[in-house]
């Protein structure tokens, strides 16, 4: 049997009786007005028959005031036999009463569910019958039909040549903020700029966890980095391959230059603190090399904490410190240091396959030079700046566009990723960003794999990927329902409800 909403039955049952109450109300007035008409009838026979009546004792010459021992009888049955009453008013129909639903304030949910099946077998109701056909009237129904189809379809972008040459030039702008302020790891000046901003957080950071300052002359992001090294150490900070801080030859080709990037639990993401946790938890390090996870023992790591909750969350702080601790370099390094990885690009390391520049090698060992030249997280919020850029300037644009080109409400300028138009305004603005990007790595990459890649925005080409994805599903999806847009309007009508409550 179909597993039936036992509140939709519920609609259902209550449906039908105030059908049928407005039903009983229709024929209950169609019955007045025949009893009425009835009576009126009955009142003007009546009036006609002692307008006649009069009429035959004044014939008869009797006084109807004086003398009442005339006997008429005869005349007056001739008189009631002429009005035939069964013949000029309507039979009034008979009236049903209503079905009851067994109801009181002392029942139970389960007896009232079992008292509607029971109403609905009296009345032929089905309870499995589409709600949305039984509950709404047909002219509803086309009205919910028309807003699902406005509102909450996926549609395809309708954009005119002004959208695409506002997208364009928004991706230009940011293509060009790109070439000539980002250009390669440590030499762009907004590499320099988020290197700074990156040495500022280590500072404030340590600051926060009781770091009272550099020494008189020392340098201060140098210090801090030691402080944090000191205080948030973890067991799976192996750098080299053999030696006393090594892997026994389990990880090749590691070193204190790509160990961050190898070392999974140095990577600051959801993967990363993933792996932190488990390898403080089961004393293991994890490593990905040759396009392989490696999981080696390491010494006894006692994570603080009187229960398992505490010692998750001490994991937690220990995985986050030493991420700080090697946001920028590490205390020891000269110049600006290894950092840590942009968050997934560890995941290239799978990736050992292929025969790429004159070396021959693989996409994973491309992956970790590229790394070991300084493509780390710095460098990643350098290259997010432009990216920021052509999306708030497109999404900008869009909206200045919507009002006082096509003289929209302001309420309807929201620069929302849901609008059509506008995702395929971000993914021309996009394209034309990593396209320049793109062009200038070739340029001045001189076939270098490696130098191509330290050129290549990979974060303008992350953001142009999804935007890719969502406009090909939205074109393969285009007239289906988008789920996002109802999940949206419905928590929008939710907080409307407790602000109401």
């Amino acid at each position: 049997m179909k597993n039936r909403n036992k509140h939709v039955s519920a609609m259902l049952v209550q449906k039908h009786q105030l059908d049928n109450s407005e039903s009983k109300v229709s024929e209950l007035d169609a019955a007045l007005n025949m009893l009425q008409q009835s009576q009126t009838f009955n009142n003007n026979a009546l009036d006609q028959a002692l307008a006649e009546l009069d009429c035959l004792l004044e014939l008869q010459c009797i006084d109807s005031q004086l003398s009442m021992d005339v006997d008429v009888n005869n005349e007056l049955d001739d008189l009631l036999q002429s009005i035939d009453l069964a013949k000029n008013h309507s039979k009034i129909p008979y009236l049903s009463t209503l079905d009851l639903l067994e109801f009181n304030d002392d029942m139970s949910w389960d007896k009232y569910q079992y008292s509607l099946e029971q109403y609905a077998l009296r009345n032929d109701i089905d309870l499995d019958a589409d709600p949305f056909n039984v509950l709404m009237s047909p002219m509803q129904r086309i009205e919910l039909d028309k807003r699902i189809k406005d509102e909450f379809t996926i549609k395809n972008a309708q954009c005119d040549k002004y959208d695409y040459l506002i997208a364009g030039t928004c991706g230009v702008i940011g293509g060009l903020i790109d070439v000539f302020f980002v250009g390669m790891p440590g030499a762009g000046k907004l590499t320099n700029v988020a290197d700074s901003a990156v040495d500022s957080a280590v500072e404030k950071f340590a600051g926060a966890c009781g770091w009272e300052g550099a020494r008189e002359g020392s340098d201060p992001t140098k210090s801090a980095i030691s402080f944090l090294e000191r205080n948030y150490k973890v067991n799976y900070d192996q750098a080299t391959t053999f030696g006393t801080n090594g892997t026994d030859g389990a990880v090749g080709n590691l070193s204190p230059k790509n160990h961050h990037l190898k070392s999974l639990g140095h990577s600051p993401d959801l993967i990363g603190l993933f792996f932190s946790i488990l390898n403080q938890f089961t004393n293991t390090s994890s490593f990905i090399s040759n396009g392989q996870i490696i999981t080696i023992d390491t010494d006894n790591h006692e994570l603080k904490g009187g229960n398992f909750i505490a010692k998750v969350f001490s994991g937690f702080v220990n995985w986050l410190g030493h991420l700080f601790s090697d946001m920028a370099g590490s205390s020891g390094a000269s110049g600006r240091g290894a950092g840590i990885p942009i968050p997934f690009y560890n995941l290239l390391l799978l990736f050992d396959v292929g025969d790429f520049g004159q070396h021959k090698q693989s996409f994973a060992k491309i992956a970790t030079q590229v790394f070991e030249k300084g493509y780390d997280m710095r460098h990643g919020i350098a290259m997010a700046i432009p990216v920021l850029i052509t999306e708030l300037l497109t999404r900008l644009m869009w909206t200045c566009k919507q009002r006082f080109y096509h003289e929209k409400m302001w309420k309807e300028c929201i620069p929302s990723a849901s609008n059509p138009e506008l995702r395929r305004m971000l993914l021309v603005a996009h394209g034309s960003l990593c396209l320049i990007d793109t062009g200038d790595a070739a340029l001045k990459s001189g076939g270098d794999i490696v130098q191509f890649l330290l050129r290549t925005n990979i974060i303008g080409w992350a953001r142009f990927g999804s935007l890719a994805l969502k406009e090909v599903y939205a074109w393969h999806n285009t007239g289906h329902i988008n789920a996002e847009a109802v999940d949206e309007y419905l928590e929008s009508e939710y907080k409307k409800m407790q602000k109401q409550a």
